[in-house]
């Protein structure tokens, strides 16, 4: 794996930790999406971080860790974030903290572990 994927998946891993604390620090998803000033706001500038870096992932080396769907679906947030902040359905956003950020980041753990020292 490229010195830059590794990089980018370190920073995509970073991402997650950050919503993690965010979440943590308003003792659960919704309520840190209830708080649109610092909650909210944040948690979907990392969305928005994690879509852009996982579609800027050298596929032809990233091929092997069927990771097409993940990369779609982040760039989708990511552009959805991006063009229409207003519009961002939270309860889509808080599914997709629950069930699609849990498995991304045991992935992106997984290639980031493989990566020799």
């Amino acid at each position: 794996m490229s010195s830059k994927n590794l990089a980018k998946i370190e920073f995509i891993l970073e991402m997650i930790e950050n919503i993690e604390i965010v979440c943590k620090r308003h003792s659960g998803v919704n309520e840190a999406l209830d708080d649109q000033f610092e909650g909210r706001a944040a948690i979907l500038m990392f969305l928005l971080q994690i879509g852009e870096s996982l579609q800027k992932l050298d596929f032809d080396d990233m091929s092997k860790y069927n990771l097409d769907r993940e990369i779609k679906g982040a760039y989708d947030v990511r552009n959805f974030i991006a063009h229409d902040y207003e519009g961002v359905n939270i309860v889509v956003i808080e599914d997709i903290l629950k069930d699609n950020l849990p498995e991304l980041k045991i992935k992106m753990q997984k290639i980031f572990d493989t990566f020799p020292e």
